[in-house]
């Protein structure tokens, strides 16, 4: 289990942007966050995945601390790709320096056997957020934080997208946490969700 506990973070003295916000996510579970812009979700996601640091609280996996090296198994996914890559490397090196997926797995996320040769510039967005999607399920992972990441996908691509994850999921029994604006999207993939508002987790369910 994933578990924060009572966090809070600020970006500047007096200003707030989670106040003591407790969220679990278990093993196998699909849980959905919306809220305003700016109202902290991609912080929220970056503390759950041990990107930043909270100011007070805990985040605990199976009641220990998340592992300060080697493979993290909370991995944050981002909404835009390029800034997950290292431009200088091409594709199939960028997988591989998470793990190496088989032909059926890179072909269960659409990815081409051609996009292994190029550089991330040499693919459109939703190529390499494919190939993004899939380096980071690599073995030992257990859960994920999708951070908006189908948003500038169109709507076959995102369709696509999620059910490939969906699959490979559920497969591993992996807790993915959806951060998203769509609540339609929202609704149809996850049976808990919250809205993220003044610094605070609230429940909602579809009318």
């Amino acid at each position: 289990m994933l578990e924060a506990r009572e966090l809070s973070f600020q970006f500047s003295p007096g200003v707030s942007l989670l106040q003591a916000v407790s969220l679990t996510l278990s093993a196998g579970q699909w849980v959905g966050l919306s809220g305003d812009s700016g109202a902290g979700k991609s912080t929220l996601g970056k503390l759950l995945a041990g990107y930043v640091t909270p100011q007070a609280g805990h985040i605990s996996l199976d009641g220990e601390a998340l592992p300060s090296r080697g493979l993290q198994p909370v991995q944050w996914l981002p909404q835009s790709p390029e800034l997950a890559v290292n431009p200088r490397w091409r594709v199939g090196k960028i997988l591989r320096e998470a793990w190496a997926p088989s032909n059926a797995q890179c072909q269960a996320f659409g990815i081409q056997p051609g996009w292994l040769s190029r550089f991330p510039h040499a693919l459109s967005g939703g190529e390499l957020q494919r190939v993004c999607v899939l380096r980071a399920l690599a073995p030992g992972v257990r859960f994920l934080i999708a951070d908006e990441i189908s948003t500038m996908l169109d709507p076959i691509t995102q369709l696509e997208l999620w059910q490939a994850l969906k699959q490979e999921a559920e497969k591993r029994q992996l807790g993915v946490l959806v951060i998203s604006h769509d609540t339609a999207l929202l609704e149809r993939l996850c049976p808990q969700r919250y809205h993220l508002h003044d610094g605070q987790l609230t429940s909602w369910s579809a009318e």
